[in-house]
């Protein structure tokens, strides 16, 4: 009988009453977790309420999703995981078949409110539904965040930039009396491990995370736990098309030098060179912040080459205006040198008509005088006028002839001489804008290399 019993009582122990404490339901029947039991959500969980409750924080960068320099955001996708401990809640796990963690339900236990200072919009990610305790009242949040913070944007090196990016974990009314924010995890962990579950990073290369806990000098204030995300630039994208761009036009620029200022061409030429430069400009401009505080390098590269572009404008301007103006004095030396000619053409032809009118005279002259030898006038005077008229009408075409290729052999010699003294001895002015060219291309080469010598210096030391 005796025996008997014993097997029964064995056979109620290891059969159906551990069959009935097999369930995740009998551990919340235990502690009297339900839905209607509001005694573990209402307050914080513990007995005395001078004991704080001290909440471990862990912090996993996932993926950096963009960085907005325009609005100075930061959006990461982060993986926060809150523990604390819930006094309130305890079992033993060889009651209930070694079960020592259940998962709950958000809603049915109290969590620490926690939140991030340089959130500027609500969590895009859904929320997790449940939390996890274990059997030592350990409770336990694991949750995806895909945060939109603020975060200010150092600038000054652009594109050659490192950022670093806060998000400040604090209780949004709870003090230090309260609760003890603590993280779990120290720098080098959280870089590590962030490294290892990193995803995508943008344009960006994350570089570490740094982990830093401002504790409450008082009861009346709140521990600070602050992660530190620190990123560079990938700045290849921009160099190719930006930086490189601006130089190439400054270098056609320089180029320009070699076209002639006769013509227009080259004022056109650097005109158009000198918008393209502006249109990169704004480009910039919707790109970088208009709230920094001091002018970023690629602003001041891309304003100093304006401004030497502008500056040998202005000088193409300056020698074509000086060669102008040479131009027209010599067109009103060649218009005086031409009123000499045709003055001295005047003068030849009234001495020939002089001329002419004289040998006239003394034709007739002689006529008078072989008429007064003997020999009556009715008979010479035929014979005159018809020798003298012909002998004058041939020397009048031959002195014609020869006044008129003396003209020509005039005018080919003077616009000969003309453009001799043009060729071998150029205007007064276009002498000076040439000295003026060639002075400012040199002064022009020597600036620019100073220029950017001292602005990429000043990118590798910033």
């Amino acid at each position: 009988m005796i025996l008997t019993g014993f097997l029964f009582l064995l056979f109620l122990t290891d059969g159906a009453f551990p069959e009935r404490n097999c369930s995740y339901q009998e551990v919340l029947n235990h502690l009297n977790l339900t839905k209607n039991n509001e005694m573990y959500s209402m307050t914080r969980p513990v007995k005395n309420y001078k004991r704080s409750t001290r909440v471990s924080l862990e912090v996993l960068l996932y993926a950096i999703l963009d960085v907005v320099e325009k609005d100075q955001k930061f959006i990461p996708y982060v993986w926060t995981v809150m523990r604390w401990h819930n006094e309130y809640i305890s079992w033993d796990p060889n009651q209930f078949c070694g079960i020592d963690n259940v998962s709950l339900p958000m809603e049915v236990l109290w969590k620490p409110d926690l939140t991030i200072e340089e959130m500027t919009e609500k969590d895009k990610a859904p929320p997790s539904p449940y939390l996890t305790i274990n059997s030592k009242g350990d409770v336990e949040i694991q949750n995806d965040q895909v945060l939109v913070s603020t975060c200010r944007m150092h600038i000054y090196k652009f594109p050659f930039d490192i950022q670093s990016c806060n998000l400040s974990f604090k209780s949004v009314i709870h003090t230090a009396r309260d609760i003890r924010l603590q993280p779990s995890d120290n720098s080098s962990e959280a870089t590590e491990w962030s490294r290892e579950v990193m995803r995508t990073q943008y344009e960006w290369l994350f570089i570490n995370m740094t982990v830093t806990t401002n504790n409450a000098s008082d009861m009346v204030g709140q521990d600070i736990v602050v992660y530190t995300i620190t990123m560079k630039r990938r700045s290849l994208l921009y160099i190719v098309n930006f930086l490189v761009p601006v130089l190439f036009f400054l270098c056609l620029d320089l180029a320009s030098f070699l076209i002639s200022d006769s013509g227009g061409e080259k004022l056109s030429f650097k005109v158009t060179v000198l918008l393209a430069v502006t249109v990169l400009q704004l480009i910039l401009n919707e790109i970088l912040p208009s709230s920094s505080n001091r002018i970023p390098l690629i602003a001041l590269y891309c304003i100093g080459i304006f401004a030497l572009m502008l500056l040998s404008l202005l000088e193409t301007i300056v020698v074509m205006h000086l060669m102008k103006k040479d131009s027209a004095s010599q067109e009103n030396e060649a218009d005086n040198d031409q009123s000499r000619s045709d003055a001295r053409n005047n003068q030849s032809k009234t001495n020939f008509h002089n001329c002419h009118g004289e040998v006239h005279k003394w034709t007739e002259c002689e006529c008078i005088y072989d008429v007064s030898t003997g020999e009556t006038q009715s008979e010479l005077l035929p014979v005159a006028k018809e020798g003298n008229s012909s002998k004058m009408i041939e020397e009048y075409h031959a002195l014609e002839k020869l006044s008129d290729e003396l003209r020509e052999m005039e005018k080919t010699l003077s616009l000969f001489l003309i453009n001799r003294r043009e060729e071998e001895k150029p205007g007064y002015w276009t002498r000076v804008a040439k000295k003026v060219n060639r002075a400012f291309f040199f002064f022009y080469i020597t600036v620019v290399s100073l220029f950017l010598i001292i602005i990429f210096l000043k990118w590798n030391n910033a």
